[in-house]
């Protein structure tokens, strides 16, 4: 107790007296984790970066609105905008820092074509991932959707299912936790890597580098220019934050500046 209670002397001690907080709601894996790496970059600009892991996307983003956090970094473009949408929030997008490639993964098969006719495939329950999921099955050659269907495509919108796949919508963190019940778990890479998955060498397939779907710091409409978020804008998108991703990950994430 002595000792922790001294570590938070000592980190309190190492701030300016007009430090300023910043509040931030992450998932655990690589969004906590890259806040936390440039935690004392920004310690050194008088900014006392506070960190609050969740584990689901809803209620980062209800925080964030309704002022108990001043920014969030979890999620990508289309989810957001999809939640805007849906829940009457007023978010924006600050700036993006890095891709997570979609996987496919399976805990019974090591190739796409050993599936059996009316395999079960797990997909994530929100729309935007949900599409995302449903787009990469059709990349797969899986699955064909109408010509119409985007980003938030659902299985209502496949009009080709030649293995007659039966498809679960799953919460998104729960997804890694099943994998050994589905023929097939389209999983996001945070929970992947939370639940001890290598994107590079256990999916059966990855989205390409080329993604559009790059996760976002987000906050209020009007904190555009606030100063504690273009230091850390500045902070996340270093040539530090990019080597660290590129050593660490080996291509399970990617850079996106």
């Amino acid at each position: 107790m002595k000792k922790t209670l001294l570590a938070i002397s000592i980190a309190a001690a190492s701030l300016p007296l007009w430090a300023q907080s910043l509040s931030m709601g992450a998932t655990a894996v690589r969004h906590a984790e890259l806040l936390e790496l440039v935690r004392p970059q920004l310690a050194e600009q008088g900014i006392d970066l506070q960190v609050r892991v969740f584990t689901d996307y809803v209620q980062p983003n209800i925080q964030v609105q309704e002022g108990r956090l001043d920014a969030n970094f979890f999620q990508h473009l289309p989810y957001l905008e999809n939640f805007n949408q849906n829940r009457g929030t007023n978010l924006v997008s600050l700036f993006g820092v890095h891709v997570e490639p979609f996987g496919i993964y399976s805990s019974s098969h090591t190739e796409l074509s050993q599936l059996n006719n009316r395999a079960t495939v797990a997909i994530p329950n929100d729309a935007t991932n949900g599409g995302r999921a449903l787009l990469l099955l059709q990349k797969a050659g899986l699955i064909s959707l109408k010509s119409e269907a985007g980003i938030t495509a659902t299985p209502r919108d496949i009009i080709d299912n030649p293995l007659n796949l039966r498809i679960r919508e799953i919460e998104a963190a729960t997804l890694p936790r099943i994998l050994g019940q589905v023929d097939l778990a389209l999983i996001n890479t945070n929970y992947a890597l939370e639940a001890g998955l290598n994107p590079m060498q256990d999916a059966l397939l990855l989205e390409g580098a080329d993604s559009p779907y790059v996760n976002i710091v987000v906050s209020r409409a009007g904190y555009e220019q606030d100063e504690r978020l273009l230091a850390l804008q500045e902070a996340l998108m270093s040539d530090q934050v990019k080597e660290f991703i590129n050593q660490r990950y080996q291509g399970a994430v990617v850079p996106a500046f």
